[in-house]
């Protein structure tokens, strides 16, 4: 028996097949498709969050000591997998609701996950040419590193899609107590870093399985005691907010003969909303632009202002000046007696959603085909927040709350936040349920409360701790009831945004490049073995 072997004890017979000839199951990349498929468990609405470290641990293993074209193959397999199972909603959205044809559908829905997937196979391809011979060095830091890299890579090049981030899924962890220091990406570094631990303690000696445990345990420790942690503080007294949730089907939302009954029923669900100091209806919530229904809205103001009420309300508006389409926040009240209307308008815009980029015979095509084909204007960077019964609201429209950082620069003004989004458009799938997820972790990050109000569901009131406090059933029309504290102050994230973790993992990578090549000379040197 080799002294690795002896020194492992009982867990040789496990290891020894992972370390010397590799059976032919464990050589195949496409083993990771289901792996990757499996992690999508770890996200909302199952929420299992073991299966975020667990299948990640797995790929670390497959990804141990194969080839680069093996390592790449394997790499765009797993992520492949988690995409295609955990964004399957894509196929709804734009076949189900969107009316696109089916092959377009896929098309489009299997080219996002060959772009998520080929990030990974990059990743895969440059650590089977660097990967530190040392595993303790290579699975505790340096593979972790590059994992969420990719992450924060795939989050904003070309615009970006942030989704299904491995952090996500221990929202409900002891890890989510780094979140409000080191942000999403943090989080998931301590995930990854805890997945290459699990893999170490398969194929490592008992010193690498104890170091292992000390590294789990610190990350662990260390975000259950920065739990305890109060980074922002209250600084007024609780505000009255009701969350209208109209409840319209996508399909149905857009017809004609359908729009007075949408307009009657948000006039009606808002009158069950009065005794609240704020009333947020969701992203586009009533089939109209905004100057089409002005003397509507106007009534309504009237009246919200007779019973104490601030509106804020997501409407499209058209820009007679720029002749520009936008998606837009607006807040209807008064302050220091005088009536406001201030506007936010949405920064990110969904590709193929909002707006197409396609050449312009596709884009007649489309016209002809009766798919949506203008484009929205996006909203510029910097907006200030919207005042609403003595609240400052930092907005987001849908789904730009996934971009964490840039909804940092407006809390030195805000001091609530406010999210409406339109999740009709994936019908009774987990995009919801995820979409939810993701808002919990925007409020943690900030020290703040934060108003979600949907179109459909899923509605709520998440707490300074990223904590669910009232939420509404999903397809019903409701009215949620509550209160939200403002609070003051800047957690350490708000202030350093994502560079000590980027710098950390850069630094990182370039150790393991460098422990890489100093071992191959060393091998290579006269003398040596």
């Amino acid at each position: 028996m080799k002294a690795d072997d002896a020194e492992r004890g009982p867990h040789a017979r496990l290891a020894a097949p992972l370390r010397a000839h590799e059976a032919a199951w464990l050589r195949s990349p496409w083993l990771a498709v289901p792996l990757g498929a499996l992690q999508s468990l770890a996200f909302a609405p199952t929420g299992l969050w073991p299966l975020g470290l667990l299948c990640l641990a797995a790929l670390f293993l497959l990804w141990r000591d194969a080839p680069p074209k093996r390592a790449a193959w394997t790499g765009f397999a797993f992520v492949g997998g988690l995409f295609l199972a955990g964004t399957y909603w894509l196929y709804v959205s734009i076949h189900g609701f969107g009316k696109a044809p089916a092959a377009l559908a896929l098309f489009l829905m299997f080219g996002m996950v060959a772009i998520m997937g080929s990030y990974a196979a990059a990743i895969g391809w440059a650590l089977a040419k660097g990967f530190p011979r040392d595993r303790a060095l290579g699975l505790l830091a340096v593979v972790p590193a590059a994992w969420v890299g990719m992450e924060w890579f795939r989050g904003w090049f070309l615009s970006g899609f942030p989704w299904l981030a491995v952090g996500y899924s221990q929202i409900d962890t002891w890890l989510a107590g780094w979140a409000p220091v080191v942000g999403i990406y943090g989080v998931g570094l301590a995930a990854a870093a805890s997945a290459g631990a699990v893999a170490l303690a398969v194929v490592g000696t008992r010193r690498e399985r104890l170091v292992a445990a000390a590294v789990v345990a610190a990350l662990w420790l260390g975000g259950a005691a920065l739990r305890t942690v109060e980074w922002t503080r209250a600084s007024g007294a609780p505000v009255p907010v009701a969350l209208v949730q109209g409840s319209i089907s996508q399909d149905m939302k857009w017809q004609a003969d359908n729009r007075e009954h949408t307009l009657q029923l948000y006039r009606d669900l808002t009158r069950q909303a009065w005794g609240a100091r704020i009333v947020v209806w969701p992203e586009a919530s009533l089939p109209v632009l905004y100057h089409e229904v002005v003397p509507y809205l106007k009534d309504l103001y009237f009246d919200a202002q007779s019973h104490g009420a601030d509106l804020v309300l997501g409407l499209l508006r058209y820009d007679f000046e720029a002749k520009q389409y936008r998606n837009g926040l607006v807040a209807l009240g008064r302050e220091h007696d005088e009536s406001i209307e201030e506007w936010y308008y949405k920064r990110r815009l969904v590709p193929f959603g909002e707006f197409f980029p396609v050449p312009g015979f596709i884009r007649e095509w489309m016209r002809l085909q009766s798919l949506a084909y203008v484009d929205f204007a996006p909203g510029a960077d910097a907006q200030a927040a919207l005042p609403a019964a003595g609240l400052r609201l930092g907005p987001t429209i849908c789904y730009e709350d996934a971009y964490a950082v840039e909804q940092l620069a407006v809390l030195r003004d805000a001091n609530a936040l406010v999210n409406v989004s339109n999740d009709a458009w994936f019908g009774d799938s987990t995009a919801p349920h995820q979409h939810l997820q993701i808002a919990r972790f925007r409020a943690l990050e900030a020290g703040r409360w934060l108003m979600r109000a949907t179109n459909n569901g899923v509605s709520a009131l998440i707490d300074p701790r990223g904590r669910v406090v009232a939420r509404t059933k999903q397809f019903v029309p409701e009215v949620l009831k509550g209160q939200v504290v403002p609070y003051e102050g800047l957690t350490p994230y708000a202030r350093v945004r994502n560079l000590p973790v980027l710098a950390l993992c850069a630094l990182t990578l370039a150790f393991g490049a460098w422990r890489r090549r100093a071992v191959a000379a060393q091998g290579r040197a006269p003398g040596t073995r």
